[in-house]
């Protein structure tokens, strides 16, 4: 190297350096809700897995009846929605997945998803506790599940026929998915 490269070369290292910082927002790794196009979201799902990003696209089992079979399908709990965890920095590594639509997002930046939403679901559905999507709900009773595999889950007590259930709320993206309890194990939240 001359002297000449090394000034140069030692030009292009302060410029780098001088640049300024990325928020540190960014570079936080939290869970966002991506938005798919419609009956896309297992596609978006093996892309990120083949990507190898965090992702997580819950699932429930429902029968389908046709005249003549049935047939038991794997179909996503949040239709439309897949849950991405990564820092905000690597956001268009996702959108440039074939089926993202877009993140949900406010004021025209990506809204992170609360941890404990996400977890409460993911201690939910791997209990192999039944679940299946509910209509999103804004009024009720707020109950706590304080005993069994749901434990310390939070939402609003339904009924449907004669059992019972807790609706979890996603807030952000205003959905949500009854998971079935026993009626001893709740009590309300004051």
């Amino acid at each position: 190297m001359t002297v000449s490269n090394q000034s140069n070369f030692a030009a292009q290292s302060c410029s780098i350096a001088a640049l300024p910082k990325m928020p540190a927002e960014y570079l936080e790794w939290r869970w966002y809700a991506a938005y798919t196009n419609p009956r896309h979201e297992k596609r978006v799902a093996q892309q990120m897995e083949r990507n190898r990003i965090d992702y997580f696209l819950p699932l429930y089992k429902s029968i389908r009846r046709w005249k003549d079979r049935r047939k038991e399908l794997d179909l996503p709990l949040f239709p439309g929605y897949v849950f991405v965890h990564m820092a905000l920095k690597d956001r268009l590594h996702v959108l440039q997945l074939p089926g993202v639509v877009h993140f949900v997002s406010f004021d025209g930046k990506p809204a992170p998803l609360p941890n404990s939403e996400i977890e409460a679901l993911r201690n939910g559905l791997t209990s192999k506790t039944f679940a299946e999507p509910h209509p999103y709900l804004k009024v009720g009773r707020r109950v706590r599940v304080h005993s069994g595999p749901m434990a310390g889950l939070e939402g609003v007590l339904v009924r449907r026929k004669d059992k019972f259930r807790v609706v979890l709320s996603i807030h952000l993206i205003q959905r949500s998915v009854a998971v079935e309890v026993d009626q001893t194990e709740v009590e309300p939240i004051r």
